[in-house]
């Protein structure tokens, strides 16, 4: 996959083969985001919408970022539409300064408390940058309750920052994790993980503030929905998270049986990053990628 992902990440790439990532990611532009939305809405699905964006090491660039998210957090509130906002915090310049990744958080979030749905998500990312993020989030969180987090139960640490996030009253999304992680740090079987998973999600869900349930596996999904069940949680006290493009049926399903579902939205020009991470998770995806290509 290594080859893989230099081919995707070169330039060139990005400007022929965007058809490709047109599956997983909604456009390049938010008009065609908003559109995508539009379209989840009127199946009965809300979305979290992402200008695609990461590791970033120059301040003007992080401006930039920052000023597309808040342009972002403005259509939405223009379209009407039922959504809310993801973003990553190396996108926002915590690579170059903590204090300026927090500066931009902050004046997303006080814009976003305007809006219809006024919640921020803060996406995790590699382990390098967990203690970072989760320093950012809690400065923000302290004057922006509107602010939320991201946790992965690949990470053995995870359940100590869940515990932490309980404690706080913040919303936090669970993931099982796409980066690559060593062994020192992370669960690497992926039964481990998911065990990790549902331990997890049992406190979130039993403890937490409204959390997400972020998952593809359909043996979590099922799971999940066996555990509330169990436990007497009724459907409006969580969602569960899907991603654009990755198991439409199973979306449109759930929210048939009664719960709540939320889109993972991403757009953007910077989408390589975010396509190689779809393809490294799935075979399916690797499968439908090449179809695609030998398709044109």
């Amino acid at each position: 996959m290594a080859l893989l992902e230099r081919a995707i990440a070169s330039p060139g790439f990005q400007e022929r083969f965007f058809f490709l990532a047109k599956r997983f990611v909604a456009g390049e532009t938010i008009e065609s985001a908003i559109e995508a939305v539009r379209r989840l809405n009127a199946g009965g699905l809300t979305a979290t919408l992402d200008f695609l964006g990461e590791d970033v090491f120059e301040v003007a660039e992080a401006r930039a970022s920052a000023s597309q998210t808040l342009q972002t957090v403005e259509a939405v509130d223009r379209a009407g539409i039922d959504a809310n906002i993801s973003l990553k915090l190396t996108a926002l310049g915590l690579s170059i300064d903590e204090s300026l990744a927090a500066e931009h958080l902050s004046k997303i979030a006080e814009r976003a408390s305007r809006n219809r749905d006024p919640f921020v998500r803060i996406d995790m990312e590699g382990s390098g940058v967990v203690d970072s993020t989760l320093r950012t989030f809690e400065q923000v969180y302290g004057q922006h309750k509107n602010v939320g987090i991201v946790l992965q139960s690949y990470l053995h640490r995870t359940e100590r920052d869940v515990e932490r996030a309980i404690a706080l009253g913040a919303r936090v999304r669970m993931v099982k994790g796409a980066y690559r992680e060593p062994p020192s740090i992370a669960y690497r079987d992926m039964a481990a993980i998911r065990r990790n998973y549902l331990k997890l999600a049992r406190s979130l869900l039993t403890h937490g503030s409204y959390p997400a349930i972020a998952t593809h596996d359909l043996s979590l999904i099922e799971a999940v929905k066996r555990m509330t069940a169990e436990c007497g949680i009724a459907k409006d006290r969580f969602e569960f998270q899907l991603l654009y493009g990755i198991r439409p049926e199973t979306q449109r399903q759930l929210v048939a049986e009664g719960y709540r579902v939320r889109v993972y939205v991403p757009f953007g020009t910077h989408w390589s990053g975010y396509f190689y991470r779809r393809l490294a998770e799935r075979k399916e995806n690797v499968f439908f990628v090449l179809g695609s290509l030998f398709s044109k």
